[in-house]
């Protein structure tokens, strides 16, 4: 077994970061998809989402809406991030302060992407009109 986890920490390094999932295409936005699903599902829900309701609404296909995946993917990239060893021991608590409980704020609010749905039923939101920009 290897314990050496420097060989990705150097490819990151080299690379940069991965871009924000709303600039991303293919297969990289696939396993970026799937890793924020696994994330979501596995420790976000069972952990910090309570249960639903019209003050706290939540969609079972969150992935459905836009502006919560880009809200979610950056909350998922900052919990990667500030629960790291580099982080150091305050890493989590700054997390929980300064990402999650804005994040969960924004995506529970009875007016925000999940406003439509209601407990185990998905409804898509409609951007408003936008008219072409003449100047």
């Amino acid at each position: 077994m290897n314990d050496d986890n420097t060989g990705g920490e150097e490819a990151e390094a080299e690379q940069g970061p991965p871009p924000f999932i709303l600039y991303q295409q293919g297969d990289d936005l696939t396993a970026a998809q799937r890793g924020l699903a696994i994330w979501v599902h596995n420790l976000l829900v069972p952990v910090y989402a309570a249960e639903e309701s019209s003050r706290a609404p939540w969609c079972p296909r969150w992935w459905e809406h836009p502006d919560a995946m880009a809200h979610l993917y950056g909350l998922w990239m900052a919990w990667q991030e500030m629960t790291s060893a580099k982080a150091g021991m305050n890493g989590p608590a700054m997390w929980h302060r300064d990402f999650l409980g804005p994040a969960m704020t924004f995506l529970r609010d009875p007016s925000g992407p999940f406003s439509g749905c209601k407990p185990g039923s998905h409804r898509p939101k409609h951007p408003p009109r936008v008219e072409v920009y003449d100047g």
